[in-house]
């Protein structure tokens, strides 16, 4: 796709649209972490046996900018974004890039491309996307020595176009996101390629997502495809806790902000059968903030959870909040946005 030179703000998809720049970083074991590059190239030279070709060496990152109604422009829980990526890489093996190299390239790449940040009122965001990939040549199994780690971003319109609304979730019993003990708390490549074939047979059944169950007993609700899960009930905002989930930070604001609302947090094991009492269902990611569900229909055991085909008020409530911190037209009492200056 070629560069866009006028840009529709308010056509915007939620899709990539290539910038002018991207920032990158070389590792080698001699020479360490090389200075911060500054590219035009939407190319990597990877060789033919890199490691994340062959062995799911590879990490990403997810995070927004934001033009606010104050003119100032805001990056998203940067923090949060920092330490996972860490996480992540060091759960592959992968050299961690260090916290000043992750936040000089979120920064510099939304300077660098500044032209490409939706203005305010638009409900479009600059979508940043840290990636980290192993670049070691080897036939055998073993952690990469060598790695690339680039930030590029694209500007994106709103998940929801013409407003947040339901969508219809399916479970799948047949197939998991990840293994008990393996890498479903951290961001990594492998984890989305495994959601994928489920993901396309509730997609050909008309669902949007898949939540997914634990995998070790079937019995408790883990996440879905890209998003974590969470529930209304009784004042209660409740999710799932497991460690086979992704620690979402969109999940982690919300439980802050449903706490500053008087609601009662609780991170614990979901049964399936809790479904059926719950007076609010929601996805939540980066992407969407909140994507209500209208109803869950759980594919194997043929039954239907149903929540009404309009957004809850709770939820609402918790996305419009979200929202206007990230735009600065409420304060951001907690520290979670980086200002970007210069």
């Amino acid at each position: 796709m070629s560069k866009i030179e006028k840009i529709e703000w308010e056509k915007l998809n939620f899709d990539y649209y290539p910038t002018e720049y991207n920032i990158r970083y070389v590792y080698s074991p001699a020479k360490g972490w090389s200075k911060m590059l500054v590219s035009q190239d939407e190319t990597l030279p990877v060789p033919l046996a890199a490691a994340c070709l062959h062995y799911g060496s590879s990490l990403f990152e997810g995070l927004k900018a934001f033009r606010g109604a104050d003119g100032k422009i805001r990056i998203f829980r940067l923090d949060d974004a920092v330490e996972r990526l860490q996480r992540s890489a060091a759960r592959l093996c992968l050299p961690v890039p260090t916290r000043e190299m992750i936040v000089e390239a979120c920064t510099e790449v939304v300077k660098r491309n500044i032209r490409h940040l939706p203005p305010y009122g638009h409900g479009a965001a600059m979508y940043i996307r840290p990636l980290e990939i192993g670049t070691s040549t080897s036939f055998g199994v073993t952690p990469s020595d060598e790695a690339w780690f680039v930030v590029f971003c694209s500007p994106v319109g709103p998940y929801f176009k013409g407003g947040i609304r339901p969508i219809k979730v399916a479970i799948d019993r047949e197939q998991d996101r990840v293994s008990v003990n393996g890498t479903g708390d951290v961001k990594i490549g492998a984890n989305y390629a495994a959601s994928l074939l489920p993901y396309r047979n509730a997609h050909a059944l008309g669902y949007a997502s898949v939540l997914f169950l634990d995998p070790k007993e079937h019995k408790y609700l883990d996440e879905c495809v890209a998003a974590n899960f969470f529930a209304i009930k009784d004042g209660k905002y409740i999710t799932p806790d497991s460690k086979t989930i992704l620690p979402s930070i969109t999940n982690k604001t919300l439980r802050t902000l449903a706490a500053d609302m008087g609601l009662e947090v609780e991170e614990r094991p979901i049964a399936v059968e809790e479904l059926s009492t719950f007076e609010e269902c929601c996805c939540c990611g980066t992407g969407a903030i909140i994507a209500p569900i209208s109803h869950i229909y759980d594919m194997q055991e043929d039954k239907t959870y149903y929540y009404g085909n309009k957004v809850g008020a709770t939820s609402l409530k918790l996305y419009e909040r979200l929202q206007a911190i990230q735009h600065g037209e409420l304060p951001d009492e907690h520290g979670w946005c980086t200002i970007v200056k210069g």
